[in-house]
């Protein structure tokens, strides 16, 4: 789908617009649709590198260099000012959105947690355990970690209350 929305405006992409103009705009644009529910997803390093090629083909495509041309992955991220950045990007929304759910009481929390079982249940299931959606999140921060700071919030906002930042309200005179 992300393929399709960057081939139906690939005269935007690979026009003579500024460089960062063009990268803003597929970001915003392609990757919105790419990484559409990236916080729920149970990420495969075959999906890790799916990703990765995904966008070094938006890279190359922007800036116009064929796949038969022999340039390494390195010199296309050098000429558009880029990092190999995505799969932070996906992290730090899982980080966000785990955040956002542990600091409610909810089903979707409880779930999480594995305090309500769901599915069928199957035993004595051949090969390799299947991976969750913490799996991710506990290989670089922790759960309880995680949890902590969720509860840590909630705490703040009770004391505080919801609406606790700055407030800027625009006078008439």
């Amino acid at each position: 789908m992300a393929k399709a929305a960057f081939n139906k405006k690939r005269t935007l992409f690979t026009s003579t617009l500024d460089l960062e103009l063009r990268k803003e705009l597929v970001k915003y644009y392609i990757w919105s649709i790419a990484l559409y529910g990236v916080e729920t997803w149970t990420l495969r390093a075959v999906d890790q590198k799916h990703l990765g090629s995904f966008k070094m083909w938006c890279w190359r495509r922007m800036e116009k260099i064929s796949w038969t041309d022999q340039v390494r992955n390195e010199e296309v991220l050098l000429r558009v000012k880029e990092q190999r950045n995505i799969l932070h990007e996906i992290r730090k929304r899982k980080v966000n959105w785990i955040g956002h759910i542990l600091s409610r009481n909810c089903i979707l929390h409880w779930v999480i947690e594995g305090k309500i079982k769901g599915g069928i249940e199957v035993t004595g299931r051949r090969g390799r355990r299947r991976r969750k959606l913490l799996d991710d999140l506990k290989v670089r921060r922790g759960y309880s970690h995680l949890k902590e700071e969720a509860l840590d919030r909630t705490m703040r906002r009770d004391r505080f209350g919801r609406g606790s930042g700055l407030v800027v309200r625009q006078t008439t005179k």
